[in-house]
């Protein structure tokens, strides 16, 4: 899959790359292995990040529902069978903002996929999804996505305990640094 993500995916999406898809898989590994997840666990966790976002290809609206199509045509292939099937695309489908998953697996996954928002790179990553949202024509102005950041942070939440102690932190911070911008 991260070779068909790697030629299908449009350029025009900065931050829905397959770089990002990477960052989540990374990411997921590290908090599942944190919140005690085993290796069968790891891997279905590690196919739910690769696959999350890979319905970029040919939806950007519905990207997570066409993520699990792929999934479903591509996994029995495999050698995953259909109830493995169905935790990868419930972990993908509990990425769809607001996020709501409903068990531990969905959590990390979801958490992972906003990792980003309590690291380093916050600024930098974040000037990417605002680039992608005014390449697709969804914000015209630094201040509207600042606006945007601000509903958003607010709003959002961690769910597993390794997010909430290693990111909620730096997330809060940013939010107030965001908060300072549209001052």
């Amino acid at each position: 899959m991260m070779t068909r993500l790697e030629r299908e995916l449009s350029p025009r999406l900065h931050y829905h790359n397959v770089h990002h898809v990477r960052d989540v898989l990374n990411a997921a590994l590290r908090i599942g292995r944190s919140e005690g997840v085993d290796d069968a666990g790891l891997e279905l966790i590690g196919v739910a990040a690769v696959f999350h976002d890979s319905g970029f290809i040919l939806d950007v609206k519905d990207h997570e529902a066409t993520g699990c199509l792929f999934a479903r045509d591509y996994l029995p292939g495999a050698g995953f069978n259909e109830n493995e099937i169905e935790l990868v695309c419930g972990m993908i489908m509990a990425t769809h903002v607001p996020q709501q998953p409903k068990n531990d697996w969905e959590m990390i996954l979801c958490d992972a996929d906003l990792d980003y928002l309590g690291r380093d790179d916050f600024f930098e990553t974040g000037n990417k999804v605002f680039r992608e949202l005014v390449e697709f024509g969804h914000l015209i102005s630094e201040r509207e996505w600042n606006e945007m950041q601000v509903r958003f942070l607010s709003e959002h939440h961690y769910f597993t305990q390794t997010s909430k102690l290693e990111r909620k932190p730096a997330k809060d911070a940013f939010l107030e640094k965001v908060r300072l911008l549209l001052a």
